[in-house]
């Protein structure tokens, strides 16, 4: 495999801020497309049993749930267009029962699809250049990264650039398409992770070399699930030329190496849990010696071309604060508390990036209609030079808005429902779909967020709260990070009846750590209460200006567990 004919560059026509299909990409989504309309012609003719269709429908996204298939849409990087997002929302209004769930992966998920619509719709969305390919199956998954890539003031670089790279290198890569397990790789360009490398299979961290040189810090072994780890580090300083080789080079050890008799311990993590990080580099290196040499370079020329792509949109010189903004949040209240919890210093002087929470209270986390998915786009055409972002926290995100803009951006997300003040707090609750359609799941989790979310309605509350994040799982395959929740909350099934255990201090950032266990599990009904009790003992305990976790690292585990359980505990 040779970089240089395999990683392709954009065309210079296509608009700055979007990486772009060109025509071969555009050709051969089109052909799986229509190789896959062939396939469930033969599954609902009965030439195909399920045994033998399900690897080609997992091949294209396409999974057999509770009550539906699902179809798992990637969104490469959690970026695209407004175009694309009116075809999202056509999806849903067409196929679907009139909404999508934007999901931990930066991906969407439909929850109704009749398999025989199945190849319409991805043919819809090739038509815009999305498509479901390794949304699923034991292959690199959609590379994810900062929904503030781009944007960040913190930002060392974008990553989205080595991304796109990512995306092609993986892409139906021959060798890797039938690995020992699912791999998932995620990047950011800051030094505060908001990308969660940590609980990755390969976590990458940009940083900065003598002379501005770009070199990249590598993690192995993140995961999550029956059996959590946090990434070990791999690589102190990867050079930029050298980052495909060193991905290579750990994919390859993976694969020969990585367990096959057994899918609880065919993850990475249970690799480097087995033979231990040392060993682990020392393989690496091998095969990476092995290996290097042009055919597996990264040419700089092609990164120069694809960060053009990724160019910066036509800013305004402006001001670095808005005397509009200062004035819109002395006057409206409910408009200062919404700039506080959803607005992100931008690199750029007068813009801010604008998370878009998909938590209104008692609403299910992540689900969007297709009419909000459309005022979205709009909006994103209106304020943010067309450019939308999917958080992994299950939130959109508009990355660059003016900062005179801000009143009246409120004031349209407000006429669509979207205007919830509580990105990081308290109602921003991640949850995976749970029992209500997972066919894996053993717990509900969606009416549980309901109830929590219903719990702390009130705004002036998680306010004063601040920044806590609430993950759930519906079971232990942790697709809601639970693990990683300043709050976690993982559904157990003890006999046929629903519990949940509960974490705390659980983190995904730069300091990523595993919550611990406060105490026996609870059940579904003592949940929520069983939250407040953890607020309350916070609010009660906590320093001056500490945060949850904070309090919990100062403090520890047993006085939260006492509150809950009680002394005697």
């Amino acid at each position: 495999m040779d970089t240089a004919t395999q990683i392709r560059t954009p065309s210079a026509a296509a608009e700055a801020g979007i990486y772009h299909y060109d025509a071969l990409d555009h050709a051969f989504i089109t052909r799986r497309v229509e190789a896959f309309r062939e396939q469930v012609q033969r599954r609902l003719s009965g030439a195909l049993s399920e045994d033998e269709f399900k690897p080609l429908r997992l091949m294209n996204g396409l999974y057999l749930q509770l009550h539906a298939y699902m179809l798992r849409i990637a969104i490469p990087y959690g970026t695209l267009s407004s175009k694309q997002m009116r075809a999202l929302a056509h999806v849903a209004r067409k196929y679907d029962r009139g909404y999508g769930h934007f999901t931990t992966r930066q991906n969407i998920q439909y929850n109704w699809i009749k398999l025989e619509d199945a190849p319409a719709i991805l043919a819809d969305l090739a038509s815009v250049g999305m498509h479901a390919i390794q949304t699923s199956g034991n292959c690199i998954r959609n590379v994810t990264t900062d929904q503030f890539a781009g944007a960040a003031a913190d930002e060392i670089v974008d990553p989205r650039v080595y991304a796109e790279i990512l995306r092609q290198w993986s892409t139906l890569h021959p060798e890797f398409s039938f690995l020992p397990r699912k791999f998932k790789i995620a990047i950011t360009g800051s030094g505060h992770d908001r990308a969660a490398i940590a609980v990755h299979d390969i976590g990458i961290r940009a940083r900065s070399g003598p002379g501005g040189a770009v070199g990249f810090e590598i993690f192995v072994g993140g995961g999550l699930g029956r059996s959590p780890f946090l990434g070990r580090r791999l690589a102190d300083w990867v050079p930029e030329a050298d980052l495909l080789g060193w991905l290579e080079a750990v994919l390859r050890v993976y694969n020969q190496y990585g367990r096959r008799d057994n899918i609880y311990k065919a993850r990475i993590k249970i690799l480097v849990h087995e033979v231990g990080i040392d060993r682990l580099r020392e393989q690496v290196e091998e095969e990476f010696a092995r290996i290097r040499g042009p055919k597996y370079r990264l040419d700089p020329e092609i990164v120069e071309t694809i960060r053009r792509h990724f160019a910066p949109p036509a800013f305004a010189a402006l001001p670095a604060v808005s005397p509009a903004l200062e004035q819109a949040r002395a006057g409206d209240p409910a408009f200062a508390r919404w700039t506080r919890s959803n607005l992100t210093p931008h690199r750029q002087p007068g813009y801010a990036a604008v998370t878009i929470s998909l938590k209104p209270t008692g609403g299910i986390p992540g689900d969007a209609t297709s009419e909000q998915m459309e005022a979205v786009a709009a909006l994103a055409d209106r304020y943010s030079f067309g450019e939308i972002r999917v958080s992994h926290e299950q939130n959109l995100v508009l990355a660059h808005v003016r900062q005179d803009d801000l009143p009246a951006l409120w004031r349209e997300l407000g006429r669509h429902g979207l205007d919830a003040a509580n990105a990081g707090l308290v109602g921003d609750i991640i949850s995976c779909p749970g029992l209500d359609y997972c066919a894996l799941a053993n717990a509900r989790s969606i009416p549980l967020a309901q109830d929590i979310s219903r719990r702390f309605a009130d705004l002036d509350l998680q306010h004063r709260i601040g920044p806590l994040k609430i993950k759930m799982s519906g079971c232990i395959n942790a697709c809601g990070h639970h693990h990683v929740g300043d709050i976690g909350i993982l559904g157990v099934d003890k006999h046929g009846v629903e519990t949940y255990q509960i974490t705390i201090g659980g983190t995904a950032t730069e300091e990523a750590a595993l919550g611990q266990v406060v105490g026996p599990a609870v059940g579904y009904d003592q949940v929520a209460d069983v939250v407040e009790a953890l607020v309350a003992l916070y609010l009660e305990r906590r320093g001056e200006g500490e945060s949850f976790l904070q309090t919990v690292a100062r403090i520890g585990v047993r006085p939260f567990k006492e509150k809950v359980y009680g002394a005697a505990a």
